[in-house]
């Protein structure tokens, strides 16, 4: 069972996740920062948010680099390194295999009809899952 006081760190650690995921984190320094060893790190937060801190970071950067495509004027090369990956070929492939096709495949698609879901709500309908066979209710829809 995790005690209030690594569940707090441990979304100390999520927020820089989310506030910081284009510089380069990593396991190590993430739990560092909770108190904790890596092992314990990694188990407590898969416990709590239901994914590996490092799928967490990477969802993140996907979900960052899915809207930076749509948006259109940077080339898939700028976007990898802008959402903080280091190897284009990584980058592809774990967008590949998040979103279902590739990032310039992503780009080329007609996103004009989401054009008018605020940001906030977009999230949710686009944020990648791992399981591309995953229903409606394991993406957060009723």
């Amino acid at each position: 069972m995790t005690s209030t006081a690594d569940l707090v760190r441990l979304r100390q650690a999520r927020d820089r996740i989310d506030r910081e995921y284009a510089q380069p984190l990593d396991v190590p320094a993430l739990a560092h920062g909770a108190l904790m060893s890596e092992g314990h790190f990694s188990r407590r937060f898969k416990e709590a948010f239901g994914e590996t801190p490092y799928s967490y970071l990477m969802t993140r950067r996907i979900e960052r680099a899915k809207a930076l495509l749509r948006r259109g004027d940077l080339s898939v090369t700028e976007i990898c390194f802008a959402v903080g990956c280091t190897s284009l070929g990584s980058f592809s492939s774990r967008f590949t295999e998040l979103v279902g096709e590739s990032p310039s495949a992503y780009r080329a698609r007609d996103h004009g009809p989401g054009a008018a879901i605020p940001a906030c709500f977009a999230k949710i309908f686009t944020r990648p899952v791992r399981n591309r066979e995953a229903g409606p209710a394991a993406r957060g829809i009723a």
